[in-house]
């Protein structure tokens, strides 16, 4: 493989390393302090094992079992003569490997750094340390690796000089080079990471460049953020599952998968082109890695490609004028004049009885209510199509729905299916939302498609308004949906959020609807914020059945802030009735606050009290 054609490669699509090969070792049996690539030696069927379970995650690529098998470390275990029995090994149990699992994956040869200091650091010189890597890349080429890994140097010096032998043994060889840093994102030599990585991607042979092990994800996210900006090689991270902790005499790394995997997305959207893992990081880490990674990728993929199917002067598609807002709906044309809308939002059933939800949806009708916002498989739940409902709901109790789409489930083709079927159904108002992955849900084995983001599918909803679809298909007319989308004031990464709010006005989100607020200040900071980006603001109300209530929403709904005071407050109700009326005297109080900076509300209804949702309102 070549430089160009490996680059071409992650240009196309994101790659997902392997884990942690020592940690393997160790859970099966290798005592901590032997040499870990000798066993290419004296257990290959280990190590084998090892490369099998990362494949069978969904790793890209593996990482040959050799990160120490330089001749000056090898000299420590008194294995300096076996350098090239021990890198030609362990490049045939990896490519056996993968021969197992038919062909696809790709082989990374494994250097690390020599475990001797450089002079005047040390008593290596610089020639020394170069023949040195020489001599193990040389093994390693020679012997099939696809590219090489330089990982895990902590001396910038060091690692250029990797490089350079690289480039001297096969200067066409693709190369990674990875510093280590601490959780200052300093190097253990004092140089500040960015400014360290800087330098070796100024290096001519450095095709990728990027952090790996010493740090968990957060801090591995840090660094990555210190430099993004800076660097135009491609990037990779390869953090450690956090750091280390002795439990019952054993070291072991505390980080979850799921945990891993939630980063692993945010390293993806700050530029990481590869993402792996490092120390304690295992197969179960890889394959969660993988499903959220390659996910972000497609959705990533198709509204790019949607964009540049509208943008090509070539096969460019006839993008007609939607059609103007205040037409598409009762709810848009509220919204288009500036008149206050209220929505409450109404769970559909676990079966398939809609008689109960019909009825609750005409008594808001009969008292002012807007809309009825339906969820689509909240909390990764399992009830009646969120379509059906709605379509029954405006048939039977005429009143318009706010229909939630969520991207979790259906890939691109069904979404965009679902969209032309809405609009031949009578259905106008969106609310286009990512969704909770099935791990938070009732169904944590079930598979997540995530094909597309939000943004990705306001981006094509957009398109679909001006009559033409995600293969550039035209289409007369075009359709006429309204595009709301969900934003959270009080997130965790707040500037995270500000950005993706921002791309998704940009795709063509012509409403917000943001989740519970409790906070007034946050939501103000929030729009402040996004004041360049203005469309009409739906604030979130959750008003409080009891105590239990609001703790439950403060510890146990993701993206939801209960500041400590209202809590407080909560917990001075003493029965059921004084419960409900604290929370509706909060919310009311909530409403008066911001009255004068928002468009509306989406109300939700405890319990499907839609009743006592009311009265927030009365």
């Amino acid at each position: 493989m070549t430089k160009t054609e490996f680059l071409d490669i992650i240009k196309k699509k994101i790659l997902v390393g392997d884990g942690a090969m020592g940690t393997m070792l160790y859970q099966k049996g290798v005592f901590i302090n032997a040499c870990f690539d000798e066993m290419n030696l004296v257990r290959p069927d280990l190590v084998e094992e090892v490369h099998k379970s990362y494949i069978e995650a969904g790793a890209d690529f593996i990482e040959t079992n050799t990160y120490g098998a330089n001749p000056i470390k090898l000299a420590g275990f008194g294995l300096a003569d076996k350098v090239d029995q021990i890198n030609a090994s362990g490049v045939a149990i990896a490519r056996k490997a993968v021969a197992a699992a038919g062909g696809t994956t790709m082989i990374a040869g494994s250097v690390g750094p020599l475990g001797a200091g450089i002079s005047p650091l040390g008593r290596i010189t610089a020639q020394q340390a170069q023949e040195a890597f020489a001599t193990q890349l040389k093994a390693l080429r020679e012997n099939g690796v696809d590219f090489f890994i330089l990982e895990t140097f902590a001396d910038p010096t060091e690692l250029k000089i990797a490089l350079t032998a690289a480039a001297e043994i096969a200067p066409e060889m693709p190369t990674i080079a990875m510093l280590t840093v601490n959780h200052f994102s300093e190097t253990s030599y004092g140089h500040q990471g960015d400014d360290a990585l800087l330098s070796i991607a100024e290096h001519p042979n450095a095709d990728v460049v990027g952090f790996n092990c010493s740090i968990g994800p957060s801090l591995m996210l840090t660094a990555l953020e210190k430099v993004k900006d800076k660097i135009t090689k491609p990037l990779i991270v390869q953090p450690n599952a956090g750091l280390p902790k002795e439990v019952d005499g054993r070291m072991l790394y505390l980080s979850t998968p799921e945990y891993l995997a939630e980063y692993s997305k945010r390293f993806f959207e700050s530029g990481a082109r590869i993402i792996g893992g490092c120390c304690g990081t295992t197969p179960e880490h890889i394959r969660e890695i993988a499903r959220a990674v390659h996910s972000v990728d497609k959705a990533a993929i198709a509204a790019q490609a949607s964009i540049t199917k509208e943008l090509s002067e070539h096969d460019k598609p006839k993008r007609t004028p939607a059609v103007p807002l205040e037409q598409r709906s009762k709810w848009a044309n509220k919204l288009a004049n500036g008149q206050r809308v209220v929505s409450i939002e109404v769970t559909p059933p676990r079966g398939f009885d809609l008689t109960t939800i019909i009825d609750k949806a005409k008594l808001c009708r009969d008292n002012g209510i807007d809309a009825i916002n339906i969820p689509d498989g909240p909390r990764a739940s399992s009830r009646l199509s969120p379509m059906i409902t709605a379509i029954e709901i405006e048939r039977q109790a005429q009143i318009e729905s706010i229909l939630h789409v969520c991207c979790r489930d259906r890939n691109i083709i069904s979404l965009q299916s679902d969209m032309l079927g809405a609009q031949a159904a009578g259905l106008r108002n969106m609310l286009l939302i990512t969704g909770d992955p099935p791990k938070l849900g009732e169904y944590p084995d079930a598979t997540a498609v995530f094909d597309l983001d939000a943004i990705g599918l306001t981006q094509i909803v957009n398109n679909l308004n001006c009559g033409f679809d995600v293969a550039g298909n035209e289409f007369q007319p075009g359709l006429s949906l309204v595009i709301g989308v969900g934003a959270n004031p009080v997130a965790f990464e707040l500037e995270r959020e500000i950005e993706r709010y921002k791309q998704k006005v940009k795709a063509g989100a012509e409403y917000v609807v943001t989740q519970p607020i409790f906070d007034p200040d946050m939501l103000w900071s929030f729009m402040e914020a996004t004041k360049d980006y203005r469309i009409p603001t739906i604030a979130g109300i959750w008003p409080f059945t009891s105590y239990k209530n609001a703790e439950f929403m403060a510890n146990e709904v993701p993206g939801v802030v209960v500041p400590e005071k209202i809590l407080q407050r909560m917990s001075s109700a003493k029965t059921r009735e004084e419960g409900r009326k604290l929370g509706v005297a909060i919310a009311r109080e909530l409403i008066e606050e911001i009255d004068s900076f928002v468009d509306g509300y989406a109300i939700s209804a405890p319990f499907g009290n839609v009743e006592f949702a009311m009265e927030v309102i009365a």
